[in-house]
């Protein structure tokens, strides 16, 4: 099918042409402001058509913006069929064809597809802003409102993050205070300390004939963290004025 006049799409998904550009096609001798305010008293704006600016190229060069309308197919066939001529049946014809290759089964599911394309993406972007406002209200919270909201077991490096350190840095702390050791390549916590509760110990395979033991801490066990390091002068971040003290 040749195309007789530009098609495209609004914002609402729905086929639409250039009143202008129909009006030039037909080849009609009245102007189109004349041709315009005499068709158009029986529509309705915002369901026929609705008001564009479309713009043109003067003599002198400079662009200069002209008032247009979009309309709907269905509106476009109509104005067509009012200009009793031969160009308008032609027009007709043509919007009619449109018309059935736009509802035809393939281009339906084609609009569907992208429909549900547009609401996955949106969906992926929302959720995006939300996991970033909850990471910066993660930040922000009392360690020991986070430890609380926390599910599950959690390794030493999300603890030590709290405070802008590294694991590192905190499984030697520890071990120098005298709360785990290393056992192996996996820390264990001294006997003392052992049956409470505190933490516990993983098992992730590294390979098909071997299983690596790592420790995480439980919800009571980032608290008893909390308050020895608080006794020894370190807080959480999310606990600090600007000069890095207890706020």
């Amino acid at each position: 099918m040749n195309e007789l006049i530009k098609i495209s799409s609004n914002e609402n998904g729905e086929q639409v042409v250039s009143a202008r550009e129909l009006h030039k096609g037909l080849g009609l001798k009245k102007r189109f402001s004349i041709w315009w305010e005499q068709n158009s008293k029986l529509l309705i704006e915002n369901e026929d058509f609705t008001s564009v600016l479309s713009g043109t190229v003067v003599n002198n060069g400079a662009k200069r913006q002209l008032q247009d309308y979009a309309l709907t197919i269905d509106t476009a066939k109509h104005l067509a069929m009012q200009s009793q001529t031969e160009k308008g049946r032609e027009y007709r014809t043509y919007f009619i064809q449109v018309e059935k290759a736009w509802n035809s089964p393939d281009m339906v599911m084609k609009r569907a597809l992208q429909i549900a394309d547009k609401r996955v993406i949106a969906l992926q972007i929302e959720n995006n802003h939300l996991n970033l406002e909850l990471a910066e209200a993660n930040k922000k919270l009392p360690f020991l409102e986070w430890a609380l909201q926390t599910k599950g077991l959690v390794t030493p490096t999300i603890i030590a993050k709290k405070y802008g350190k590294t694991a590192v840095w905190l499984n030697d702390w520890l071990h120098k205070h005298g709360v785990q050791f290393k056992q192996g390549k996996c820390w264990v916590l001294y006997k003392k300390y052992d049956d409470k509760g505190y933490s516990d110990t993983i098992f992730s395979p590294t390979d098909i004939d071997h299983l690596h033991p790592s420790m995480k801490w439980t919800v009571k066990g980032m608290k008893f963290i909390y308050e020895l390091l608080k006794e020894n002068g370190y807080l959480p971040i999310s606990e600090r004025d600007e000069d890095g003290k207890a706020s």
